[in-house]
């Protein structure tokens, strides 16, 4: 999820844990504790781009992680600070961290919550930004802020933030299985045979739906929102897989193939090759070629191949949020 996000359930399981005791400290330690993970993007600044996607979310959002800086934290905070024992300063950081990627798991991206295996949870039914999850929770956070430490009223505050947020997350679960099914009924309706589907929410909302269908030599992309009454339009994307057969002996790019899950169409334009990952979706559709929100051009060199993400213009998000609102309203 967003950093805005984080810092706030960070804060909201600090006080949960330790607030009726250390009162404001507690926020305070949990949301920094709640924004310790995400620094593995700083990585991006010395590695390649692939390793950067690999380190993303990986071990700074495990169950080990979450122990030993737990720990750590714990350790060097009560040091100065004895207001609580060391195991009490050590419960409260490893609440507000393992909560982060526990978290994280419900979107598309996902976690390595437990590395060293290599597996990425990753249940696809928030969007990474979701102001319906976020913003009721940030209020009873900052409204409980401001009542007396170890209050009645103030806990009861903070924990209906933290109710309200996983009343939320639960009824998107609900929503994707409706939206799943929904999706699946389509593709029997149109006669569309496939070899697998994956669904997932739109940005900010949970009202909108797309699917990714996989099918022998392309993909189907298709939108479902809950206020649709016309059928489900679905847009063919060739795989051509083939344009990277060359590359196949690039560990490289197979790492990147992984990255995806397999979900990824490659694309030539004047040239040059683009590797899309489809699981997050498009940015816009232009007569020249659609724009992906994750895509990586893949550059031969003489040292081996060279891949890297493509900037994504200031642009792209207002035509993608216009276009967003429209959608919503149904078909």
């Amino acid at each position: 999820m967003d950093s805005l996000t984080q810092i706030v359930l960070g804060a909201a399981v600090g006080e949960a844990v330790l607030g009726k005791k250390v009162g404001y400290k507690a926020m305070i330690y949990g949301a920094i504790a709640g924004t310790i993970p995400d620094l593995d993007v700083l990585s991006s600044h010395f590695v390649d781009t692939v390793t950067a996607l690999e380190i993303h979310r990986g071990f700074t959002h495990s169950i080990v992680f979450s122990i030993f800086m737990g720990l750590g934290l714990g350790w060097l905070v009560s040091k100065w600070d004895s207001e609580a024992t060391r195991k009490e300063w050590s419960w409260l950081f490893f609440m507000s961290l393992v909560t982060h990627p526990l978290l994280d798991a419900h979107t598309t991206w996902g976690t390595q919550l437990f590395w060293p295996l290599d597996l990425r949870l990753a249940y696809k039914n928030i969007f990474v930004i979701d102001p319906l999850y976020t913003i009721p929770f940030t209020v009873f956070l900052f409204w409980a802020m401001f009542q007396p430490k170890g209050s009645y009223k103030r806990r009861k505050l903070n924990n209906l933030g933290l109710l309200i947020s996983s009343s939320y997350m639960l009824i998107t679960i609900c929503l994707k299985g409706i939206s799943y099914h929904h999706f699946k009924n389509e593709l029997v309706e149109q006669q569309l045979s496939y070899i697998e589907i994956e669904t997932k929410p739109s940005p900010l909302n949970a009202v909108l739906w797309t699917a990714n269908v996989e099918q022998k030599d392309s993909y189907l992309i298709g939108d479902y929102s809950f206020f649709d009454t016309q059928p489900i339009s679905f847009k063919s994307y060739p795989k051509n897989h083939h344009l990277i057969a060359h590359l196949k002996m690039s560990t490289k790019l197979e790492r990147l193939i992984h990255i995806s899950k397999g979900w990824y169409t490659i694309t030539e334009v004047d040239g040059q090759l683009y590797f899309n990952d489809l699981r997050f979706g498009l940015i816009e559709i232009n007569e020249k070629h659609d724009q992906f929100v994750f895509s990586y051009l893949l550059s031969e060199e003489e040292n081996g191949l060279t891949i890297s993400e493509l900037p994504k213009q200031m642009t792209d998000g207002k035509k993608l949020l216009f276009k967003l609102l429209e959608r919503i309203k149904g078909n």
